[in-house]
């Protein structure tokens, strides 16, 4: 896991911000929009060790066929995932690696703050108990 410290992720956001040409932000903002669906990241997560068929994704969301394919679709052509046919069914593999890069960064961030969340909290009990 990476771990990114405040002062990093600031930086990092400033230097998108600069280097993004106005024409191409919509462009990165379908991008993230994609990944802000619950199912599509369950869907991502159990598509992490590897191709599934999509029967097999149902199975494992415990939701339908129709959601399923929906959400594929969308990550078909958002060209984070391929697709591949073999007689019937179709399996599904992530074809951009970096989307669990970015979900790393993420959940390692969301975890920072949570223990500094923690840590205050600890501390506001402290003060609260003298």
């Amino acid at each position: 896991m990476l771990l990114f410290p405040d002062r990093f992720w600031q930086v990092s956001l400033m230097k998108l911000s600069q280097s993004v040409p106005q024409e191409v932000v919509p462009q990165v903002a379908e991008y993230f929009s994609i990944l802000s669906e619950p199912m599509r990241l369950r869907i991502l997560n159990l598509l992490r060790d590897g191709e599934k068929c999509v029967q097999e994704l149902v199975e494992a969301t415990q939701t339908s066929q129709a959601n399923v394919s929906k959400h594929l679709k969308l990550m078909l052509q958002a060209g984070i995932l391929t697709r591949r046919s073999e007689g019937t069914s179709a399996y599904y593999k992530v074809e951009d690696e970096l989307i669990f890069e970015l979900s790393t960064m993420v959940c390692d961030r969301l975890a920072t703050r949570v223990e500094q969340q923690a840590q205050q909290f600890r501390a506001l009990s402290l003060n609260t108990k003298l």
